[in-house]
This record gives structure tokens, C-alpha cells and sequence, in this order.
């Protein structure tokens, strides 16, 4: 049976993250081994620290960052049962490894919540960096590629579940190239601003003043070695914000993965057919109707944005921590790694579906012909009005009501309607297809979405994130 790092059947647990939604790439920075790993890595560092402050021998910092390289979750947990205090049980699993010279200065100077949240921000800005990052550079180079491909493809544009204007379906795309770009600047600058701390128990470095002279060049040593900055001022934990605005980052990314999931849910309904998810040979879309294709991922991502949306209310409320600190984010912040999972799945699963998304240009075209006359209301009304009638909004609102009551194409009454005679001559040849071929009334939405492309391209490129 198929277990986890830990050995424990994959089935026995809890969390669908974990048996069904699960990031095997992610395993090394937010499983619950890895976070003891980081932990142990941030033991290493303080160790190392001491030594070139000369608080320690350099033989004694290097036990202890070996010790801490070599200890496992199992052996943390079962000494966290017997003295239920997890970073003192992680404390005395070094000590256990070192020989009485080095056991005093395993954790010198150190409160809990040094190793604990600068383990937590430095595990988030790795996963963010190796994993996270680069697979939601993929999914824009996907909808990219898609927005390019389709860029002349026309569609009906719909504002409120109604046919507004035409729009090519590669414009469309373009929008979330651009939306996801922006969200992934902003999940790079938040993952570059989390800071770490070793300021103590109460964040007045303490206990390292009473060996140092200057704690806070410790502090920056310590974390310089774990390629973090500190925060300019802590508690006993570091500032909530930089953390929020991680988390903010990557929730509000989730909600653009949303967005694109409901629009081309929608655009896949048996009635509109414009687009469809890929199919396999042996896939089932219904356990009663053999006939159905369901868009299975699409929805999908829309459940796992309903499911993790909440989370951010939780980080808003962990922002809130009596005087120097309290214990009520204690258990929450231990639910973040499985939203980064949830959310890099979703990324992963969309990526896919972008890939090979099908796309029903003759659908669209059936589409857009349901409407054509009407769509001609808005250039029409504009021509005339730019031409010098002086009520054309109303009046081509009123031919439209005429349209709809009678069945007869709104470009056949407006252009038998004496009254507009002298201002259709105006019209130039081009003006007049547009009216005629409401089609035609694209604007520059394929030079768009090519513009689009490119500006992103340009963007995470400049950014190092382009390869």
C-alpha cells in the first residue's frame, strides 16, 4: 500500500491534500518531516552563529549542525509525547546526538519561536521559489501560448450572461495572462519580504545581551547564514504582516484560477459548446449518464478556491497576538502549508487543462450569429451620433425593441429608416461593414492579445523568472 514519509498509508489519512490533491515536489519543504528538517537547519545555523562569535568552539558548532542535519520526525514526535513541548523535545533530540561538551549550547539564547516561525518563513520562501514560482510561470506560459493561438478567433463578448460585443477569444485569455502576471510579481515580492528573528523571548534580545554585545548583529548573522533578513523589530514572533501579505498573495492568486475556471466552465455548457476540457478514452463523466463530459477540472478549482478563501480570514485574525505573544496562531499557522499545496495543485491541474484545451471556433462563430443584428446596436448608435443625430442612443434602442417584437434584423430597419438617411451617408464603406458585419467589430482585440503575451513575457523575463 502506498505511504507516506512518515510510513503511514496515504488512505489512513486525513487531509485530501495529502491522498488526493498532493504535490510530491512540495514534500520536501512543507511535510511535517521537512518542517522538523527546517527547524533542526535553524538549531544548525544558531550553532554555527555562536562559533564565529566566539561563544562556542568551532568543532562544538559543528557537531551540533551535524547532529541537527541527521534527526528525524519520529524521533521528535515520540519525545514531544513524552514531555509535550515540541521545540524543546526537537532540543533534547540534538542533545541526544552530541557529546556533554556541545549539549549547553544546543538552542543558547533562543526562544521557541526563533527556530519556529524563522523555520516557517523560510520554508514557505523556498517552496515558493523552487516549486510554486516556476509552475505558475507555466501556466502563464500556457495561456500565453493559448492567447496567441487563438488571437484572431472571433467570439461574443458577454457582460451580465448577455451578448455584448464581439471580442476574439484570444483577448479574452489575454485578460488572465495579464491578471496572472500581476499575481506572480506580487507572490515573488511577498516571498522576498518574509523576514525571520532571533530577538528571544520577548523580542528585547535578552538573553543574547547577556553574552554580546551587540545582539542584533548576531541576529543578522544567524539568519544571514539561512539567506534571511530580520525583521526591524519582534516580539516574541515576527511580525505578522510580511506572512499575511504571503498568504494574500497567493489566496488572491487562487481567486484569478477561479475566475478563468467559472468562465470557461461556462463556455463549455452543452447550449454555448465553445470550449471543452480534454476527454480521455477511458474517462467516465457520470456514474448514471454515459453521454456526460463534465468540466471535472474546472470545477474542480473553483471548490478549491471555496475551500481555502477562508484561510485568509484566519491569517487576518493570527495578526491579532496579546502583548509579546500568545499561543492562539499556534495551531492555525500549521494549516498554511496545506493551502500552499491546495493552491500549487490547482496550478498544476490548470496548467494541464490549458495545454490542451479545445477550443469550438465554429461554435463561437454559431454563437456570435445568434445576435448579429443586435450586436450592431452599439457602433450603430455611435456612428450616428458621431455623424450629428441628436438622440441616437434612443433611437436605435427603440429600433432595437422593434427587432425583438418583430423577428426582423435590427440592419434591415435601420437601414430602411428614413429618418437616418442622412446621416448613413455619411458613413464610410468600412463603417457601414462593420454595421452590416457586426463581426468586423473586433476593435484591436487580437493586436491586444498579442500585445499582452508580449508584455509579460518582457515582465517575468526582467523579473528572472523567464527561462
Amino acid at each position: 500500500m502506498e505511504a507516506d514519509a512518515t510510513g503511514t498509508p496515504r488512505f489512513d489519512l486525513f487531509s485530501p491534500t495529502d491522498y488526493r490533491y498532493p504535490v510530491e515536489a512540495l514534500k520536501p519543504y512543507l511535510s511535517e518531516e521537512a518542517f522538523i528538517r527546517y527547524k533542526a537547519r535553524v538549531e544548525g545555523a544558531l550553532a554555527e552563529a555562536l562559533a564565529e562569535y566566539g561563544l562556542c568552539p568551532k568543532s562544538v558548532a559543528e557537531e551540533i549542525r551535524r547532529a541537527a542535519s541527521e534527526v528525524t520526525a519520529e524521533e521528535v514526535y515520540r519525545e514531544e509525547a513524552r514531555i509535550r513541548h515540541d521545540i524543546r523535545a526537537l532540543v533534547n533530540a540534538i542533545r541526544g546526538r552530541v557529546g556533554d561538551g556541545a549539549r549547553p549550547f544546543v538552542h543558547a539564547t533562543a526562544t521557541s519561536y526563533d527556530i519556529v516561525d524563522t523555520a516557517n518563513v523560510l520554508r514557505y520562501r523556498e517552496a515558493a521559489r523552487d516549486v510554486i514560482l516556476p509552475d505558475m510561470v507555466a501556466l502563464e506560459r500556457a495561456w500565453i501560448d493559448l492567447a496567441r493561438r487563438e488571437r484572431d478567433t472571433v467570439q461574443i463578448g458577454r457582460t451580465h450572461g448577455q451578448h455584448a460585443e464581439p471580442i476574439t477569444f484570444g483577448f479574452a485569455v489575454a485578460q488572465y495572462v495579464n491578471r496572472w502576471g500581476n499575481r506572480i510579481i506580487k507572490v515573488k515580492e511577498a516571498t522576498e519580504n518574509l523576514v525571520g528573528k532571533f530577538s528571544g523571548a520577548v523580542g528585547a534580545y535578552n538573553a543574547s545581551s547577556l553574552f554580546l554585545d551587540d545582539p542584533e548583529g548576531f541576529e543578522r548573522k544567524v539568519l544571514e547564514r539561512l539567506g534571511l533578513r530580520p525583521a526591524e523589530a519582534s516580539t516574541q514572533i515576527v511580525p505578522p504582516e510580511p506572512v499575511t501579505d504571503f498568504i494574500h498573495s497567493i489566496v488572491s492568486s487562487l481567486g484569478v484560477l477561479a475566475n478563468f475556471a467559472r468562465d470557461m466552465r461556462g463556455l463549455q455548457r452543452s447550449e454555448i459548446g465553445e470550449v471543452g476540457e480534454p476527454f480521455g478514452e477511458e474517462q467516465v463523466g457520470s456514474s448514471a449518464m454515459p453521454h456526460k463530459r463534465n468540466p471535472v477540472n474546472f470545477e474542480n478549482v473553483e471548490s478549491m478556491w471555496k475551500r481555502f478563501l477562508p484561510h485568509m480570514v484566519t491569517m487576518y485574525l493570527d495578526q491579532v497576538s496579546e502583548h509579546q505573544r500568545d499561543l492562539t496562531n499556534s495551531c492555525s499557522q500549521r494549516y498554511t502549508p496545506e493551502l500552499l499545496v491546495a493552491f500549487d495543485s490547482s496550478v498544476r491541474r490548470m496548467t494541464e487543462v490549458s495545454r490542451s484545451l479545445e477550443v469550438d471556433q465554429g461554435s463561437m462563430r454559431r454563437n456570435l450569429e445568434q445576435n448579429r443584428d443586435k450586436v450592431a446596436a452599439e457602433p450603430l448608435s455611435n456612428l450616428l451620433s458621431f455623424h450629428g443625430h441628436p438622440d441616437a442612443h434612443e433611437h436605435v434602442r427603440r429600433l432595437t425593441m422593434e427587432s425583438y417584437r418583430t423577428g426582423v434584423p435590427l440592419t434591415e430597419i435601420a437601414l430602411a429608416d428614413r429618418s437616418l438617411q442622412p446621416y448613413l451617408k455619411k458613413l464610410t464603406r468600412s463603417q457601414l461593414k462593420v454595421v452590416s458585419d457586426p463581426s468586423r467589430y473586433v476593435g484591436i482585440a487580437a493586436e491586444k492579445a498579442e500585445k499582452v503575451a508580449a508584455l509579460w513575457e518582457e515582465r517575468l523575463e526582467r523579473a528572472g523568472l523567464w527561462r
